[in-house]
């Protein structure tokens, strides 16, 4: 069974940091572009931060340079680094991969469970 389980999410205060992690996990012939995305309370689900297999990486603008993504691809996983945090960047948090499955090696976008992030002032 291929899933994505999320870990690392928690409570801290403003100016703490959390870090994320991924693990894809399953029969998985590759993997593509990996990504975590929010949704706090009320918004809509967004973009993150975004790595593509080869490294090249994006952020939303509200994360820059106080987030960095990364991953592993001997372990499949991502991970999100996230420092400075502000009560604004409360939300739960997904991870999402593009992987690549099965005999005809078909392109499919799966999502974690999700795992709370809590920013407290």
């Amino acid at each position: 069974q291929v899933q994505l389980v999320e870990s690392g999410g928690g409570l801290v205060q403003t100016g703490g940091s959390l870090r994320l992690s991924c693990a894809a996990s399953g029969s998985i012939f590759s993997i593509n572009a990996m990504g975590w995305y929010r949704q706090a309370p009320g918004k809509q689900r967004e973009l993150v931060a975004a790595i593509t297999s080869g490294g090249s990486t994006n952020y939303a603008d509200s994360v820059k340079g106080r987030f960095t993504i990364s991953r592993d691809n001997a372990n499949n996983t991502v991970y999100l680094q996230m420092n400075s945090l502000k009560p604004e960047d409360t939300a739960v948090y997904y991870c999402t991969a593009d992987l690549i499955l099965g005999s005809w090696r078909r392109q499919y976008k799966y999502w974690g469970q999700g795992t709370q992030v809590t920013v407290t002032s």
